[in-house]
């Protein structure tokens, strides 16, 4: 039964290097390129490279396991109650990608049972790519990652994608936070996760956010020796708060937890 297990994963991820290759393609052709910008419901943008990246993921899970559910930012979610589900952000940073920023990244999740066993982020422009399987070691470009050992506050980078995402409690807080750490980075949305997992920014802390925007994060942070919660130090999962924080040690991250709460 295990060998069987760890075939299906093995199998699982070489589909997701797949569908990561087929999205890069897609958005290396429309970058820095006029693309028609539209505004979602929630006033956030989108652009047909969004669209057709997820699409053609979506495709591809479809000829493979056609049995796995799918949970994505642009075309929505298929077969809610299976068992895996892949959870897929095409472009996680539109708003930079429009801008010509190569900060923004692909982010392809596996869930299994709302747990997240697989995860990749891929910058397809500095062609940069972190993927990680549960109980495994991340890898960067298929060589071994790891945080940072960083276990003070003071000493310690943080990052938020932005203030604007945070509730006036949560933004006085993070501020609380902020004045413990000894720099902070603004911006860079999941591309920070990755930068965490390389062991060159400490803390990520995030609010606001959906399931295609954390649930890749997952398994590449795990992977490389950090940890990733939402702000109550729960697991994150299909049902989370979107509340996120990422940090590089336990230590690290039972501060700033006591700092978000």
């Amino acid at each position: 039964m295990q060998e069987a297990i760890t075939y299906s994963h093995d199998r699982m991820l070489a589909l997701a290097h797949l569908m990561a290759d087929s999205a890069g393609d897609i958005l290396r052709h429309y970058f820095r390129t006029p693309v028609v910008i539209d505004s979602k419901d929630d006033a956030s943008p989108v652009t047909r490279a969004d669209r057709e990246a997820e699409a053609a993921m979506r495709k591809l899970i479809e000829g493979h396991f056609p049995e796995h559910g799918i949970v994505g930012e642009e075309h929505g979610n298929l077969r809610p109650g299976a068992e895996y589900q892949w959870v897929l952000d095409p472009i996680d940073g539109t708003r930079g990608f429009i801008g010509g920023y190569p900060l923004f990244t692909t982010l392809i999740a596996l869930l299994h049972k709302n747990v997240p066993v697989l995860g990749i982020i891929n910058q397809p422009i500095s062609m940069e790519r972190w993927a990680s399987v549960k109980g495994e070691q991340s890898l960067l470009n298929f060589k071994a990652v790891s945080v940072r050992d960083c276990r003070e506050l003071g000493k310690a980078v943080l990052a938020t994608t932005s203030v604007d995402y945070f509730t006036a409690p949560q933004a006085e807080k993070f501020t609380g936070l902020r004045k413990c750490c000894a720099n902070t980075i603004l911006g860079g949305d999941a591309y920070a996760y990755a930068m965490l997992a390389s062991g060159n920014i400490d803390v990520v802390v995030d609010a606001g956010t959906k399931p295609y925007d954390f649930c890749a994060l997952v398994p590449v942070v795990e992977g490389a020796g950090g940890m990733i919660t939402d702000w109550q130090g729960k697991p994150l999962g299909l049902t989370s708060d979107g509340t996120v924080l990422a940090a590089a040690t336990a230590e690290l991250h039972a501060q700033a937890l006591a700092k978000l709460r």
